[in-house]
């Protein structure tokens, strides 16, 4: 079977069957059998003729069920083989037996966590940034882990690394007029993203990642204090913004209420200029100092 793009041969996917294998107590009474047989007939050697009949294949009898026993814990799998040839993973717990000639490989599937390190990465809009991810992952498929890939730990933290730089690289850090999706603002989808991102690249090696997630993510130092003088930048903008909103809507009601009221006729003159002293003090930063006009509003 070859790649029909590369010609290269395509990778033969392995899948997970069951072995024929047997629970070891009964084996071990036969053992059992077997090493109590031996003294029984040493004390006979010598004075009875089927006394060496019966220690010699006791003995091979022990040898032969003795080398079969593997113990299973829960969450844990033994992959058999016979020269070469997968012959099924055997999950049942407690005491196993199987023929001496296979060869057995134990491996765990329990779920692993690991915390990537922190790696710098571009985002979209080329800022650099830091990144590292925290991943649950287990084995689902023990034939996969074992013969699709050489050595499916190193596999998994090299496509974690992988999975990180392309999530990093598909959105910005942040976006201060809150109109995308960012690393930092949406922090349940883009870990969801990475997740399936995950699941994908390690599916040929027969694993799945149950949570996922980002321990650390920020600002490269060479631009963090540039990007916290552009953030503190922005803030003030948006707060004064927000006061000189209100500050005009406060004048114009002040100037309303006046008019309505016939407390005091202004011209356009002195309109502006109490336009302007009330701004002055709505939008100011420090207290204002009152002047009391002694003399005429027009003097």
């Amino acid at each position: 079977m070859t790649d029909i793009q590369g010609g290269a041969p395509a990778l033969r996917q392995s899948s997970e069957s069951s072995a024929s294998t047997t629970s070891g107590y009964g084996m071990l009474a036969v053992m059992l059998i077997a090493l109590a047989a031996i003294p029984f007939s040493a004390v006979y050697v010598g004075e009875q003729d089927w006394a060496p009949w019966v220690m010699i294949p006791a003995i091979l009898v022990l040898t032969f069920v003795s080398v079969g026993f593997y113990l299973l814990q829960p969450n844990q799998a033994v992959v058999i083989t016979l020269f070469g040839d997968y012959k099924g993973t055997d999950r049942t717990t407690g005491l196993r037996w199987t023929w001496p000639w296979m060869i057995k490989k134990k491996l765990s599937v329990r779920a692993n966590n690991i915390i990537s390190e922190r790696i710098k990465v571009n985002d979209l809009r080329g800022n650099p940034i830091e990144m590292a991810a925290q991943v649950v992952w287990r084995v689902t498929d023990s034939a996969q882990a074992l013969f699709d890939v050489d050595d499916y730990k190193a596999f998994v933290n090299v496509q974690i690394e992988a999975a990180v730089r392309t999530i990093g690289s598909r959105y910005p850090y942040d976006d201060f007029e809150h109109q995308e999706v960012t690393l930092r603002g949406n922090h349940d989808q883009v870990g969801g993203e990475l997740r399936l991102e995950l699941i994908e690249r390690l599916k040929v090696a027969g694993i799945t990642v149950d949570e996922c997630g980002f321990t650390h993510l920020a600002y490269a130092q060479e631009i963090a204090g540039a990007m916290l003088r552009r953030q503190q930048a922005q803030a003030v903008v948006a707060a004064r913004q927000t006061l000189v909103e209100g500050a005009v809507g406060m004048v114009e009601m002040a100037l309303s209420m006046l008019s309505e009221k016939n407390v005091v006729e202004l011209d356009d003159e002195r309109r502006a200029a109490m336009v302007s002293n009330l701004m002055v003090v709505l939008c100011g930063e420090r207290d204002t100092q009152p002047i009391v006009n002694a003399g005429s509003l027009y003097q």
